[in-house]
């Protein structure tokens, strides 16, 4: 059965939940978007104001409230976990290594590990806002999560920085 991608088929993925993943009872289970918590802007590394539903019990997973004012940008990263981005409002455009996807409201946005990304919002005059839901809780538990920023560059300018050859996960 495939996990993900173009060969998932939904029949077989049911097929294969098994009793051994119990329901658990963790509160709270729904957080309003007031109660989000932003992060300082000194870790944030770039325009964006990112706010994290950090009271929701998640084990393996967070999920954050990301705006991008307009016509700015995210920093250029990487890193060791998996970013799904919904796209809530806006449009723009994601430069993932060396491709450039275009992106607007309704969109979903998949950042592999350890690539490099930036996104951008092309919009004048209106903000981008996403949900990012990101498994990095995860690996931050098994020890093995890392992230690297090279603020507002390119990948070129990101690479050069940090290196073509920079360990892999």
């Amino acid at each position: 059965m495939a996990q993900s991608g173009p060969a998932f088929d939904m029949a077989d993925f049911l097929d294969a939940i098994t009793a051994a993943v119990r329901p658990d009872r963790a509160w709270p289970i729904v957080v309003h978007d007031h109660e989000l918590q932003t992060l300082p802007a000194a870790q944030v590394h770039n325009p964006s104001e990112l706010r994290i539903a950090g009271t929701l019990p998640t084990r393996t997973f967070e999920i954050f409230r990301q705006t991008i004012p307009a016509g700015l940008s995210s920093d250029m990263q990487r890193h060791y976990h998996e970013t799904v981005h919904y796209v809530i409002s806006g449009r723009g455009h994601t430069e993932l290594e060396d491709d450039v996807e275009q992106w607007a409201t309704g969109a979903l946005i998949y950042t592999p590990p350890w690539t490099w990304h930036r996104h951008y919002n092309d919009a004048a005059d209106e903000p981008a806002e996403f949900l990012t839901i990101e498994n990095s809780r995860l690996l931050g538990t098994l020890g093995i999560a890392r992230r690297q920023s090279a603020g507002l560059a390119t990948v070129g300018e990101a690479r050069a920085r940090f290196g073509d050859h920079a360990e892999r996960p």
